[in-house]
């Protein structure tokens, strides 16, 4: 994936979270749980990325990145996954060859306001998606 190819992807695939549902349904709303705490733990994933993006701790930034990464694509947040994808090649590329402590803060501040935004508003449409369905809150 290009940079800024994860603006491209929509910021929910629903057939993601239908098949979750699906997959879940005899658990007794096992799948709301699952979609309510993605929900509750996202804004301490984003906040984690950042205090170690700025801090310049490169192991925690990708233990952050990577959680926020496959969170996101267990709920179908397409988008936010994408965005996280981009920003662990990015660790990967410029932080271990180089200065951590210089190139995390700048990644922080290339990357992180798009992704907060893009957290924001995926925490929104889960959020919508679950008052629509049958057993969501």
């Amino acid at each position: 994936m290009a940079p800024d190819e994860g603006n491209a992807l929509p910021l929910l695939d629903p057939d993601v979270l239908d098949r979750l549902r699906t997959e879940l349904e005899d658990d007794d709303g096992v799948w709301i749980v699952f979609v309510q705490n993605f929900i509750e733990h996202l804004p301490h994933r984003t906040e984690k990325l950042r205090l170690t993006l700025t801090t310049g701790d490169l192991a925690g930034a990708m233990d952050a990145v990577l959680s926020l990464k496959t969170s996101s694509q267990m709920v179908g947040a397409e988008r936010l996954a994408g965005l996280a994808m981009e920003l662990e090649r990015a660790l990967r590329h410029e932080g271990i060859d180089n200065e951590p402590a210089r190139v995390l803060p700048r990644l922080a501040a290339d990357r992180l306001r798009q992704i907060i935004r893009c957290a924001r508003q995926t925490r929104y449409l889960l959020q919508r998606y679950l008052h629509s369905k049958p057993g969501g809150k």
